[in-house]
């Protein structure tokens, strides 16, 4: 008997016939598809017989299974599923808690701990409730009471629109401010060639919105973006949201316990909205940052920042200065090269990369058949994804104190072992090149910088006739091109600055003043610290999504990040609310523990290492402020519940 309110990720039924089942299946994850055949079946012998995986690596789906045993799976599967279609396609009895954990530790190829089970269980949402959502009761917290606590969020990319989703759930009025013209926050404003997501895409996105509409597994800006609009939409969110609306300050009012939001219009008109409590989601990557060269303003053709693209001009044909090449100016070159005549790549530092042939890989009809109909695949899809990829243990980024890392090259024998995987793939890819290969060979430890990922694009790009990768420092830009330190000028007409973002200065340019005049970046200077990435001192029922200290630089999702964040956030509303308080606000004590437990353990980290240099991670004097130290089971632990012990209430 079917439930009157159907399992989102129980699959939708389906008719195909035998020969359409036969060919989606050519197209599936195996490990993925024995999981879906136990929640047909019942049966656990799936994942117990023959059909083992021998071994798993980020992004491989078919856990190297050889092509032998992948058809013989396919064929004891086609008649299974066959008459599960016959059936009516209603699955077994859902699976027992151990039956789910040998099945995680059937995918990852390794036991899974106790300790994790729950969390997998929450995100893994096999019961098909949402473990987010909002569910108070009307007699503890009555609609009168929420519809008087008026929340401002900051910022609509997708911590922001989770924050309304999660408010609309609890009845409580808000109102999102957004300074761009439309949702997505990164993938709204980074629209340039080639801009693309490097988490896996069926991890990329709300846990308990399906992720069977995905064309890529490494999805593109424009479907990102397209996302986040349609998410906006189906949850009534763009109602509750203004536009093209900047924040200019925020000013707490003690005796009030409210929060005075000054908002600017496009057109610079400004108005204040009072609110009991505002949530920051405005990300770290949103303000451009673009070094000042001597003689920028000089130049005569187009110049532009990366995350600013000038879609206006034509690159096709023309000689292009590409500044930078991190992550962004990773994607963009390859994406233009073949188009312009020439383009110049000046890269100040080299980057770690690993191998990633899914990277511009579509994701096949069959696959995508048998995430919208077969049960729970769509799931165990994500499972398959999140476990290698999301930091679920650091330990291998942590110095090792008895490792000799006086040449700066690796922090541990562990660490020794990656760079050697990592400079085998890059040579294999350069060839016979010693002159690129010592260019794109980094001289910092493997990781200590963020890592990117490459099918072979980036590398070949490189090896083009018509681009130049140049490693010595820039003196000065002119009106024609670009001068490096050793007096060579470089003839560009287009120049791109994919230069990053200003990472370290959070919820720059704004003006947050909380208790006694406060000012919150006076007060964190290039030192900026928040309890549990969220919330400060002083700085009451104000909130923070992406705050510091919750970048991931050891793999992971920052959309499941923010669903931590939230969860914790309102949580931290339901007891104000619950308790008719006025404001709360982290002790001294435990934010300052917390802070000195987040500086013990990230500076014990790779990214911290005194061999990493120029690292946007790091502030002036080479702490790191920016990124989590904490596996990610640990966090969502830290996140899962307020504890009252931390807070003071008024």
């Amino acid at each position: 008997m079917t439930s009157p309110t159907p399992n989102p990720h129980a699959g939708a039924p389906f008719t195909d016939d035998d020969a359409a089942i036969r060919a989606a299946l050519e197209d599936v994850s195996i490990p993925t598809l024995m999981c879906a055949l136990v929640h047909i079946t019942g049966d656990p012998s799936w994942i117990r017989g023959e059909f083992q995986p021998a071994g798993l690596f980020l992004n491989e789906y078919q856990g190297f299974m050889d092509e032998e045993l992948q058809s013989r799976a396919r064929e004891a599967a086609l008649p299974v599923i066959a008459a599960y279609r016959d059936a009516g396609c209603v699955p077994a009895a859902a699976p027992s808690t151990e039956l789910c954990q040998e099945m995680m530790s059937y995918l990852a190829c390794e036991p899974v701990a106790d300790e994790y089970v729950p969390l997998f269980l929450e995100e893994l949402g096999l019961d098909g409730r949402d473990a987010g959502a909002i569910e108070w009761n009307e007699a503890d917290i009555p609609a009168a009471r929420r519809e008087n606590f008026p929340v401002v969020v900051i910022g609509c990319g997708q911590s922001g629109l989770l924050a309304g989703i999660r408010l609309t759930e609890a009845g409580i009025p808000f109102t999102i401010l957004e300074k761009a013209a439309g949702p997505g926050g990164t993938w709204f404003d980074n629209r340039y060639p080639g801009a693309r997501v490097d988490v896996g895409s069926h991890f990329y996105c709300y846990s308990f919105e399906p992720s069977d509409h995905w064309t890529e597994y490494f999805s593109q800006q424009p479907e990102l973006q397209a996302y986040f609009e349609r998410v906006l939409h189906d949850y009534g969110i763009a109602e509750h949201t203004r536009f093209n609306t900047e924040v200019v300050s925020a000013t707490y009012d003690e005796a009030a316990a409210t929060w005075s939001v000054v908002a600017r219009a496009a057109d610079g008109t400004e108005d204040t909205l009072v609110a009991r409590a505002v949530i920051s989601a405005v990300g770290a990557l949103n303000y451009p940052n673009t070094p000042a060269f001597a003689g920028i303003d000089d130049f005569a053709g187009p110049a532009f920042h990366s995350a600013r693209w000038d879609h206006s001009i034509d690159y096709t044909g023309k000689r292009v200065a590409m500044i930078g090449a991190g992550a962004s100016g990773f994607q963009i070159a390859p994406t233009i090269a073949p188009d312009v005549e020439h383009l110049t790549i000046f890269q100040r530092t080299a980057q770690w990369m690993f191998p990633n042939p899914n990277y511009h890989r579509t994701v096949p009809e069959g696959d995508k058949w048998a995430m919208r109909h077969l049960p729970f695949y769509n799931r165990w899809f994500r499972f398959l994804t999140f476990w290698p990829g999301a930091g679920i243990d650091v330990e291998r980024s942590r110095v090792d104190p008895d490792y000799d890392d006086s040449d700066g090259l690796a922090i541990s024998e562990h660490n020794l072992s990656t760079r050697g995987f990592f400079l085998g793939f890059i040579a294999e890819q350069v060839g016979d090149d010693p002159e690129l290969l010592a260019k794109v060979t980094p001289d910092y430890p493997a990781t200590g910088k963020r890592t990117l990922q490459d099918n072979g694009s980036w590398l070949n790009a490189l090896k083009r006739d018509n681009v130049d990768l140049v490693r010595t420092g820039i003196e000065r830009i002119t009106e024609t091109g670009v001068v490096t330190v050793d007096g060579t000028e470089h003839p560009v007409d287009i120049i791109c600055f994919a230069t990053g973002f200003r990472h370290n200065d959070f919820l720059w340019p704004m003006t947050i003043t909380g208790r006694d005049g406060i000012v919150l970046n006076e007060m964190w200077g290039d030192q900026p610290k928040a309890h549990l990435g969220i919330d400060m001192p002083n700085f009451p029922n104000f909130f923070c999504m992406y705050g510091p200290g919750t970048n991931l630089a050891s793999g992971g999702s920052l959309i499941f990040h923010s669903e931590c964040q939230i969860r914790y956030i309102m949580g931290c509303l339901e007891l104000l609310l619950a308790g008719e308080h006025r404001a709360m606000e982290p002790t001294t004590d435990a934010f300052e523990a917390y802070a000195a437990h987040h500086q013990s353990e990230i500076s014990q980290m790779v990214w911290a290492h005194w061999s990493v240099t120029n690292s946007h991670y790091k502030n002036a004097d080479g702490a790191v402020y920016t990124l989590s130290p904490w596996p990610i089971p640990t966090y969502w632990r830290m996140t899962h519940q307020v504890d009252t012990d931390n807070y003071t209430f008024s």
